[in-house]
């Protein structure tokens, strides 16, 4: 049985607090685990979180900020160690390469595992699979920073009232999947389009053109805000977006579940993030993360 969810992991930003874990993310596609942004303690998190390294397929880094990448060192050592048996593919920034490599290899260990080096030097697609595309989207941050976006394929819903008006059962249903037409009967005669589903992870950055492509037409979209509204200045001088400004991204992009997290130390009560969302007029479901929460890819339409 396929599995779409997100698994939260850590949810501060900058500093760890007695409550929230520097950032992690892994988010289950089907049969596949992407992490995204390991910072400090992800490894202990992914335990307490039930994950396994043997669950990871890709790592995605936005950027090397501390709080971003700083658990890529004990992630990487714990696939090693553990022997993952399947390639493990990782995305960061091409110009923190250098960073990356002092992180793969901050200390001695044994290297067992593979691990493809696939790094992002602009916007477009970084890998297709049979079950999405994996895109990346240039931010606006202090340091070079992409957001990135999972798409599905569009499928075919089969209609079984058109079916049974045309004769087509049993065996048949399955040949004119395969072939596109069967006795005059085309595959559009029987069935409609099923919308592929979408997912996308913005972390620090500034309002910008990547913001809102990345959104646009989510089911699932996790984004930093680090800020309260009233802030917003820090927000801009720091490349970071408050509560209201990433709801409004998912209200004008139509994302289905918005999932708030990256928040700063300076605030005491995590509701306050919902309420300027819903005042900035998003009405779909929201999330406010905590370490460990889980948040399933909505259902289909």
């Amino acid at each position: 049985m396929s599995v779409r969810e997100l698994v939260v992991l850590g949810t501060a930003s900058q500093v760890p607090t007695r409550h929230r874990n520097h950032n992690g993310y892994l988010l289950r596609w089907d049969g596949e685990g992407i992490l995204f942004d390991p910072g400090e303690g992800t490894q202990r998190q992914m335990l307490r979180a039930g994950v396994a390294a043997h669950d990871l397929n890709r790592i995605c880094v936005t950027h090397f900020h501390g709080d971003h990448s700083l658990g890529l060192a004990g992630v990487i050592q714990r696939i090693n160690l553990d022997k993952v048996p399947h390639e493990i593919t990782a995305h960061y920034p091409r110009s923190g390469q250098r960073f990356f490599d002092r992180l793969r290899y901050a200390t001695a260990y044994r290297e067992t595992v593979g691990i493809t080096e696939a790094p992002v030097a602009a916007d477009g697609p970084l890998a297709r699979t049979g079950g999405y595309t994996l895109e990346a989207r240039k931010l606006s941050h202090p340091v070079e920073s992409y957001g990135y976006r999972i798409v599905e394929p569009d499928g075919r819903r089969m209609l079984p009232e058109r079916l049974a008006a045309h004769g087509i059962k049993g065996p048949d249903v399955g040949r004119i999947q395969r072939e596109g037409e069967l006795g005059g009967v085309s595959l559009a005669d029987v069935s409609e389009t099923r919308r592929g589903q979408r997912f996308a992870f913005v972390m620090d950055t500034r309002l910008c053109d990547g913001v809102h492509a990345l959104a646009e037409g989510c089911d699932l979209l996790v984004i930093e805000s680090t800020f309260l509204d009233e802030d917003e200045e820090l927000a801009v001088e720091h490349g970071h977006l408050t509560a209201g400004q990433a709801a409004r991204v998912a209200r004008d992009a139509g994302v289905r579940h918005l999932v708030l997290t990256h928040f700063s130390q300076r605030y005491s009560d995590p509701e306050e993030f919902e309420r300027q969302a819903r005042a900035a007029g998003f009405d779909g479901e929201l999330t406010v993360a905590h370490d460990l929460l889980r948040v399933p890819v909505p259902k289909r339409r």
